[in-house]
């Protein structure tokens, strides 16, 4: 935030706050002040001529001022820091503040005490339970200063004693500041459309026609003296030029006063009657011609009225209808750029307007009103819309996965950002956990189709070696000499005989004979599977036999891990590489393998 050097209230703080957005103002942006409307604030910073403020206005003003200043020292006892009046900036917001901590991380807000504030500031009272255009103002303050809380006081003074003192903690809410930038942004684009109206008519109270002069009716017996044959031709050029084409205010006040107007001549008429009743018993012509010109006046009164009723029925649908095309249009008009993410009118547009409507006795006041719903309705659009994008963009960082978000319309639609990235990161972990599983799964088949297939080709060899030994002793029974038979001398062993029986001769030096490999894959120890084994272990289980990392991959088996200089391999895999080396083995004596 930059401080800007200028005191409330002179000529140079005015000019600043004409340059930009400010705090005070973002209540009747938002449409939600009780002092000034939106539409007045929009043609104020459209135009630059402010209302006059007038002398009763100026006191409050300088008492509130006055007030403010006196209530100061006891913020700053309650706060427990120094508190300071200035007027920060941050870009084109604004915001004056009664005081502000030197770090500024809190601030000091105050208003005069009134009944609106005494029956929301009880015991217990948050700032959230505030009215909503005090909390609007603070959270401006908030986004221009960086403050987390401001200090709300109300209080009431007798000169410089204090009367009564209320006060609350305001918290900051980033929500309702989304909303207060949005609206700064639909507010800066009314200020830019607006055109001044080419004329700011003034309802005047309703005017009857007043071309008819005076009825005058006299008889004795007979007719003596009468104007009402010129009075007819008078009053029904005058009833028949009545207008019916009502549009503004003014046109509406004069059709209600020639209403009455009507009324009154047919009044006059019934008296002119009566009167000549009680001057004679029989009158035709006169009577005639007074119920003519009463026939005339009750059926312009009936027809006017009736126009009257009809066409503030079409006015305030005409007024309703043109801010519900306006919302409708913002919408498209976003809509445009959001694709198959578009956005919904808002749900209680018609609603909102017809509440509006309701109550206003003028058709500048509905239209006044209308507008701030309209305006609100396209704030709340553009928010939505800033929303959706912002989670389209979370959305396409992970295209990658999209087949994780086929609902993706409805979680841009209904997801705040950072509730979709949590979202879509536990999503993505379930994916590829789950892809994990999967393959582990697969490689865990893989290697148990690999053993069962070796299982086979050692059985298979088995089967095959243990028949070739038996044809040797086939062979070596039909060769033996027959002085030897029963001569009880075991003969020595053959080769085949040797093979047959798993077992070696003894190496020349008295070294003992190995045991079967079989036996030795029997004693491996099974471990869970996620034991590792080094490859040095692994060697020390096979002695006399060795093998190296590269012939372990050529066999299919790979490090899952390395531990200093040492490659890791799985546990459960050792049982696998010895049927696989033994496996080799067999091959390699029977020549099965390339050299």
């Amino acid at each position: 935030m930059k401080i800007v050097e200028l005191t409330q209230g002179t000529p140079e703080w005015q000019a600043h706050r004409a340059q930009h957005l400010n705090a005070s103002d973002a209540p009747a942006m938002l449409g939600i002040s009780p002092y000034k409307s939106r539409s007045e604030l929009v043609r104020e910073t459209a135009t630059g001529v402010s209302a006059e403020v007038d002398d009763a206005t100026q006191r409050r003003f300088d008492d509130g001022h006055r007030y403010e200043a006196l209530a100061r020292p006891i913020a700053e006892q309650i706060i427990g820091e120094d508190l300071f009046p200035c007027v920060g900036t941050e870009g084109k917001y604004s915001a004056s503040f009664d005081g502000l901590t030197l770090m500024a991380d809190a601030a000091f807000e105050h208003k005069s005490l009134n009944d609106t504030l005494r029956a929301a500031m009880v015991e217990g009272c948050k700032g959230a339970d505030l009215p909503e255009h005090y909390r609007v103002q603070m959270e401006h303050q908030c986004m221009v200063s960086g403050a987390e809380s401001v200090l709300f006081m109300a209080s009431k003074w007798n000169g410089d004693e204090l009367v009564e003192e209320r006060h609350c903690w305001y918290y900051a809410d980033l929500e309702l500041r989304e909303r207060i930038v949005a609206g700064w942004t639909q507010f800066e684009a009314d200020v830019a459309a607006y055109e001044t109206p080419a004329s700011a008519p003034h309802v005047a109270p309703g005017r009857a026609p007043d071309q008819l002069p005076a009825l005058r009716v006299e008889v004795t017996g007979m007719v003596t003296a009468s104007n009402l044959a010129e009075w007819k031709d008078a009053a029904i050029a005058v009833f028949r030029g009545i207008s019916t084409d009502l549009q503004t205010d003014q046109d509406f006040a004069d059709a209600e006063k020639t209403v009455k107007w009507c009324g009154d001549i047919e009044e006059q008429l019934k008296a002119a009657k009566a009167r000549a009743l009680s001057q004679t018993e029989s009158i035709e012509e006169l009577f005639r011609t007074i119920d003519q010109i009463s026939a005339e006046a009750r059926e312009k009164r009936l027809d006017l009225n009736k126009l009257v009723t009809r066409r503030k029925e079409e006015r305030r649908s005409e007024i309703g209808n043109a801010a519900r095309r306006a919302v409708l249009e913002h919408v498209r008009a976003i809509n445009e750029s959001l694709g198959e993410c578009a956005i919904d009118p808002p749900a209680t547009l018609v609603p909102d307007i017809a509440a509006a409507i309701k109550g206003k006795r003028s058709f500048a006041a509905m239209q006044e009103a209308v507008d701030a719903v309209a305006a609100n309705a396209k704030i709340a659009a553009s928010q939505q819309a800033d929303r959706v994008r912002a989670n389209a963009a979370i959305l396409a960082q992970h295209a990658e996965h999209a087949h994780l978000f086929a609902d993706r319309v409805s979680l841009c639609a209904s997801k705040a950002p950072d509730d979709l990235r949590n979202l879509v990161a536990a999503r993505v972990a379930e994916a590829q956990r789950a892809e994990a599983e999967r393959l582990e799964q697969e490689r865990e088949r893989i290697r148990q189709e690999e053993t069962a297939r070796i299982e086979r080709e050692q059985a298979e060899a088995a089967a095959a070696e243990a028949e070739r030994v038996e044809r040797a002793r086939a062979q070596a029974a039909q060769q033996e000499p027959e002085g030897n038979a029963g001569a009880g001398a075991a003969p020595a062993p053959t080769a085949a005989a040797t093979a047959a029986s798993g077992t070696a001769p003894a190496a020349a030096t008295g070294d003992v004979v190995a045991p079967r490999l079989g036996e030795r894959i029997a004693a491996s120890v099974s471990a869970p599977s996620t034991a590792r084994i080094k490859l040095g272990d692994i060697n020390a289980r096979i002695a006399p036999l060795s093998i190296d990392a590269a012939g372990l991959a050529s066999l299919g088996f790979q490090p899952v891990g390395v531990e200093r200089a040492a490659k890791l391999y799985r546990e459960a895999d050792f049982p696998l590489i010895c049927t696989t080396l033994a496996a080799r083995l067999v091959q390699a004596g029977e020549g099965k393998l390339a050299a």
